[in-house]
């Protein structure tokens, strides 16, 4: 005889309390940096024991890069959903994602410092290598399908999807590194300008009918 299915509202349960020791994770570290990957720390900002993460993560690296995960995820939400709110026009859309990614959140002071724990740790851990190849993945797609959208309807031939891409995130994070690290060096629209006219000069102007 097969086991009971457990309730459904157990089920959930079980989820949000996953979810919510990923969210401490991720406080966790934006607060306190390095030192906040100890789980006693983690397991404090969640207000459990540090048991109750061992029940739900196999190990703290486990927890870690699950955080990795939902912390990436999250900020490319933000910039997506912000094309979607954009006029449907290629150019538009574009913009809309230069403008939310030189803003709120991603520019919060301790989105950096949890950015700068999890960079680190993806030079050392496997699990954390395996959740940036995956997220960076996205990030890239997104922006790809944007400059594709842009040639199209002007008339061009798409760019070299792969090295073009490259360039623009290149672009995308050294200004927003610098921001991070001097707020005054220049308005977070300014960069969003920038990367507008570097998509301009790559992609080049409309076609003539």
């Amino acid at each position: 005889m097969s086991a009971a299915r457990k309730p459904r509202y157990e089920r959930q349960v079980a989820a949000d309390r996953r979810e919510a020791l990923v969210d401490a994770a991720i406080e966790s570290l934006k607060r306190w940096g390095h030192e906040g990957l100890s789980v006693r720390r983690i397991a404090a900002e969640a207000g459990v024991s540090i048991g109750l993460i061992n029940h739900y993560f196999p190990n703290k690296d486990g927890l870690v890069a699950e955080s990795y995960r939902a912390f990436s995820r999250r900020l490319a939400k933000s910039f997506e959903a912000a094309v979607e709110r954009a006029p449907p026009d290629p150019r538009s859309r574009l913009r809309a994602y230069f403008d939310a990614f030189f803003s709120s959140p991603n520019l919060d002071p301790q989105v950096l410092t949890a950015w700068v724990v999890y960079w680190s740790l993806v030079q050392v851990s496997p699990e954390m290598r395996a959740v940036h190849q995956e997220e960076s993945g996205g990030y890239g797609d997104v922006l790809g399908r944007l400059l594709a959208d842009l040639a199209r309807e002007r008339g061009r031939a798409p760019p070299d999807s792969d090295l073009t891409v490259t360039g623009l995130v290149a672009l995308l994070d050294g200004l927003w590194l610098k921001f991070c690290l001097d707020p005054g060096s220049y308005r977070p629209k300014d960069a969003a300008a920038l990367c507008d006219a570097w998509v301009d000069r790559v992609i080049g102007p409309r076609t003539a009918p």
